[in-house]
């Protein structure tokens, strides 16, 4: 299937979610507040650090692990940013399984890679907006295992204004999570 196409849909069932949280904060005071996946998500299990999540967008259902950086930095520091996440999704009516993205908090250096390190293992990741997914597809599994055996995703990448950002994500309980999400998107 074509990679494009994929980063496309992932990047709508993103936009769904924050479709629907911009909907419903229109009706409240005028606070922005960045667009949370799992506010139209159902939590199916908090493993460790990693949630197992399902959710319907456009009635087709979407099962992920999803983790919060335990550290952030910004060079220069103090750079503010929308909260970013870590995710390992699972896609049925696409025929995706444990696609790995990252969603950064702000729009990307256009062109230039994100990189994603667990252990000694590199990962180069393409970068789209906020978003970013394993560039070699071929590798995908592969990362995904050795976020299974790890103890840490280490995400670097750079916004359109130059700034420099290292997230670290811990890796505690994705094997469960992960299980979990896939076994709930059979």
């Amino acid at each position: 299937m074509n990679r494009t196409f994929l980063l496309r849909n992932a990047m709508s069932v993103l936009a769904v979610c924050a479709c629907v949280a911009t909907a419903s904060a229109q009706t409240a005071p005028a606070q922005k507040k960045p667009a949370n996946p799992t506010d139209q998500a159902v939590l199916l299990g908090q493993f460790g650090d990693w949630g197992a999540y399902k959710a319907t967008p456009g009635g087709k259902k979407v099962c992920f692990a999803l983790s919060k950086p335990t550290s952030a930095t910004t060079e220069p520091a103090g750079r503010k940013r929308d909260p970013s996440y870590a995710f390992v999704s699972t896609r049925p009516a696409e025929k995706v399984k444990n696609e790995v993205s990252v969603i950064v908090g702000y729009p990307q250096k256009a062109g230039h890679d994100a990189a994603a390190t667990v252990g000694s293992a590199h990962y180069v990741m393409y970068t789209q907006n906020d978003g970013a997914w394993v560039k070699n597809a071929a590798e995908e599994a592969q990362m995904v295992e050795a976020m299974r055996k790890g103890a840490d995703l280490v995400v670097k990448s750079e916004s359109a204004l130059g700034t420099k950002t290292t997230d670290t994500y811990s890796l505690k309980g994705i094997s469960d999570a992960i299980d979990k999400a896939a076994a709930e998107c059979k």
